[in-house]
């Protein structure tokens, strides 16, 4: 942070040297620097809290849901697709096709993998 802080004056001091050497009759009539919080977007930046410690990045949970399982099940065209059996390795989805009573087994990786 000390380091942008540092470029950030020094661009500063270089662009007022330069409007000091042009004409008088090429000068700005308004001048204005403007340091704020906040990126090109506007939005939030994750740093401290009002607490004193550093705010964490929100996490995406990159696992394979039951959800995500039974939604991939319906587009393989299962029909009352439900989730019997879910553990830390795999997710057991059972439905209906044309052909009868199928199953499929999900792997908790990310884009829940098809294993059987």
């Amino acid at each position: 942070m000390l380091h942008k802080l540092k470029i950030a004056t020094l661009s500063a001091m270089i662009g007022l040297g330069t409007l000091a050497a042009a004409p008088t009759t090429a000068q700005a009539d308004n001048l204005y620097f403007g340091f704020g919080i906040g990126g090109p977007s506007g939005g939030y930046v994750y740093g401290h809290n009002g607490r004193g410690h550093r705010a964490e990045r929100p996490r995406r949970n990159r696992a394979c849901t039951p959800r995500q399982a039974v939604r991939k099940a319906e587009r393989f065209g299962m029909r009352r697709a439900r989730v019997v059996k879910a553990n830390r390795n795999i997710i057991r989805v059972v439905g209906r096709t044309y052909w009868g009573r199928q199953h499929m087994v999900f792997a908790r990786a990310p884009r829940c993998p098809v294993i059987r």
